[in-house]
């Protein structure tokens, strides 16, 4: 049960860290003020760390991971992309981001507490994973 908790908890990290990264990715182009660049700039470097921290992890247990589904990644580049069609700006970067880190923290708080047994090491990168997002958020708050 641990190994089976564990190896489905990295799988969601995994999947959030990809989708979080795509959408940092989805609005640099757009970003304007350094503040706001800079943010999103070192949040994708760690989320870059802890990916390769969850798919070193993962090999070990000889799992590939898992990519965001098709149906979440289309929803967020759709509605990122109306909202910058309408105003590209870094309000709307902010708010875009803001939004994806509070869904992000939910998740992740869910998949905690499905995967109880998950070993203390992906629950560590789960829970750093939260507290960057969280982090996140609340640094571009002043950019809404």
């Amino acid at each position: 049960m641990i190994e089976s908790d564990t190896v489905k908890l990295l799988r969601e990290c995994d999947a959030g860290i990809r989708m979080g990264t795509k959408s940092i990715d989805d609005v640099l182009d757009y970003t304007r003020g350094e503040k706001l660049l800079g943010h999103l700039t070192q949040c994708k470097e760690e989320h870059n760390k802890l990916q390769s921290e969850v798919t070193e992890l993962l090999h070990k247990y000889g799992d590939a991971g898992k990519e965001p589904s098709l149906m979440a990644k289309g929803m967020s580049t759709v509605k990122t992309e109306m909202k910058l069609a309408m105003d590209a700006s870094d309000h709307t970067v902010a708010d875009l981001i803001t939004d994806g880190c509070n869904m992000g923290v939910k998740s992740l708080n869910r998949y905690l507490n499905e995967y109880k047994a998950a070993d203390e090491v992906s629950k560590d990168i789960a829970k750093r994973l939260i507290n960057l997002e969280e982090k996140l958020a609340v640094d571009i708050r002043s950019c809404l």
